[in-house]
């Protein structure tokens, strides 16, 4: 038994090679980046008054900061789903977190473009 944590991903398998362990872990350090810039956008959505539409701005932030939550919680799901399957030599798991990155990006895109048209 490991003390590493969570022990359901590492008390599964064996120990892989370092380089994909290394390398899951940097997908998942770029996936929190990604969810920084995102919080990062809805807070200068916030403080710039961008789109002027009050209604509009609250609710394209609030998406924006449940989608950066959601892809952080995702992210860390990945990490452990993907290290697992390593650790046990089975596939891979599917790439859900992209489907609901695209998902929520077309949903932003929509609302920010609906506000510009509003505000022009």
């Amino acid at each position: 038994m490991t003390q590493r944590r969570p022990t359901w991903v590492y008390d599964a398998g064996q120990e892989p090679d370092p380089r994909f362990s290394l390398a899951n872990e940097r997908t998942f350090l770029a996936w929190i980046r990604t969810a920084l810039a995102v919080l990062a956008g809805a807070v200068a959505l916030h403080s710039l008054g961008v789109p002027e539409s009050d209604w509009l701005r609250t609710t394209v932030v609030v998406v924006l900061v449940l989608f950066a939550g959601g892809m952080t919680a995702l992210a860390y799901r990945r990490w452990a789903r993907v290290e697992r399957a390593m650790r046990t030599r089975t596939p891979l798991p599917s790439f859900g977190l992209g489907l609901a990155m695209t998902g929520a990006i077309v949903l932003v895109s929509v609302l920010l473009a609906v506000a510009l048209a509003v505000s022009s």
